[in-house]
């Protein structure tokens, strides 16, 4: 299906607006009429008066545009280390160029990330259903490191605010050099001049650009 760049955009307001925030549906106020009318005759939403609202063909299309999207940004920001006030116009122009296909490679690339750089959560793809390892990664979590394996802490996971904060207050954020030197009985890391023992969990928040 052709969408195009600026259809695509707004596909990824409906699915913050509705998805994400829990509104009902998401008022035609102040968008471009043209869009709108475009993802109309897709197939992809329909309207009550000013309200709009997804189709469920509309809800997959809008997940998959966001998905692009974030993936862009987790891109731009682990591998390209681009400053963040480029990342958004970047990942922009990105998730554009990520067909169908392209995304899962990408995905596969970045070790599954569940967040994107701004801790939105990213829609999985069916490659992370099916946790497909074929490609090699260039960024995975501490908790499946082998030992002797190093690289620099590209990102933490921002899902649970109270281990995020204990890695904080250890001195471990990215950009740090971080090596795995043992995985049992716990999770054994040498990052800056100290070594840390944490459990699985915590190792599982710690995703490294390995060297390669």
């Amino acid at each position: 299906m052709k969408i195009s760049e600026n259809g695509q955009e707004l596909l990824e307001k409906f699915w913050i607006a509705i998805e994400e925030k829990g509104q009902p549906s998401f008022k035609a106020s102040g968008g471009n009429p043209e869009d709108f009318m475009e993802l109309k005759l897709l197939g992809l939403i329909h309207n009550a008066t000013t309200d709009w609202k997804l189709t469920a063909r509309g809800s997959v299309e809008a997940g998959r545009a966001i998905r692009r999207h974030r993936l862009g940004e987790r891109l731009v920001a682990d591998i390209l280390q681009t400053e963040n006030e480029q990342m958004e116009e970047q990942a922009c122009r990105l998730e554009h160029a990520l067909v169908e296909g392209l995304d899962e490679s990408i995905c596969t690339l970045l070790g599954h990330p569940v967040f994107c750089p701004h801790g939105n959560p990213i829609p999985p793809g069916e490659c992370c259903r099916e946790n497909r390892t074929k490609v090699d990664r260039l960024i995975a979590p501490l908790s499946e490191c082998k030992p002797g394996q190093s690289g620099q802490i590209a990102y933490l996971r921002m899902s649970h605010p109270a281990r995020l904060q204990k890695l904080m207050s250890m001195g471990i954020l990215p950009g740090g050099q971080i090596t795995l030197l043992q995985r049992s009985p716990s999770f054994v890391f040498e990052s800056g001049y100290s070594q840390f023992a944490v459990d699985e969990d915590i190792a599982s928040d710690i995703h490294v650009r390995l060297k390669i």
